[in-house]
């Protein structure tokens, strides 16, 4: 049986890891990672659409200058899409979230098989708790640079906007603010971190513990020696 200070501590990294896994499917279901305004030259006015989407859905809205206003409607993100390399990268996001959904996954794995027994492996134990957490750090990280190159160099907004209306014109300029299903993601990767603290700071004390039960007879007492 592992140590009660073993146990706790794995404990409060199992936490960490099943929030993480918790937070990775919030990231996955929801669709608030950007809404956008995207602003069109129209032949009297100015069209501006308004959309709010993640990677599978979202909705949008149309507002003319003169006050008209086309009732919000939702779309699919693949559906609107034309462009193979825009799209290629939204698939590379979903599979990159589904990698460190399993990697948060397999690290809740570890660290609870650390919490309630000592397994003999080596990488099963602090070892493979880095290993994954790390990747799943990772690949979070990923996620959240390809979306905004998406969102910048590929205009993702724009297309979308011309996928839900497909009259519009020359784009004028765009505003951009990422919601909560993106900045999510920075506390997926403090938690990973944090995991990665906790069963470190357990395997430092444990290793300086051993160093001392270890120490060479040359630092006992002068009178330990005589005996």
């Amino acid at each position: 049986m592992p140590s009660r200070k073993k146990t706790v501590m794995f404990a409060f990294a199992f936490f960490t890891c099943v929030c993480s896994f918790v937070m990775i499917c919030v990231v996955l279901a929801t669709q608030h990672w950007i809404s956008s305004e995207v602003v069109f030259a129209g032949t009297n006015s100015s069209v501006t659409v308004s959309l709010t989407y993640g990677l599978f859905s979202g909705t949008c809205e149309q507002f003319v200058d003169v006050g008209l206003q086309v009732p919000a409607k939702t779309f699919q993100v693949a559906d609107n899409l034309r462009n193979s390399k825009v799209k290629s990268i939204i698939t590379a996001i979903v599979v990159i979230l589904v990698l460190s959904l399993l990697t948060s996954l397999l690290s809740s794995g570890f660290t609870c098989t650390n919490a309630i027994s000592n397994p003999y492996q080596t990488f099963l134990g602090p070892i493979g708790v880095y290993t994954w957490n790390s990747l799943c750090g990772i690949f979070i990280l990923l996620a959240m640079i390809l979306f905004p190159v998406n969102i910048q160099e590929n205009s993702l907004s724009i297309e979308l906007a011309r996928g839900c209306f497909s009259f519009l014109q020359t784009h004028i300029q765009s505003t951009h603010t990422y919601g909560y299903s993106y900045w999510i993601m920075l506390l997926i990767i403090i938690l990973n971190t944090a995991s990665i603290i906790i069963i470190y700071l357990y395997a430092h004390a444990r290793y300086s513990e051993k160093k001392e039960q270890e120490r060479p007879m040359e630092n006992a007492p002068k009178d330990v020696i005589l005996f």
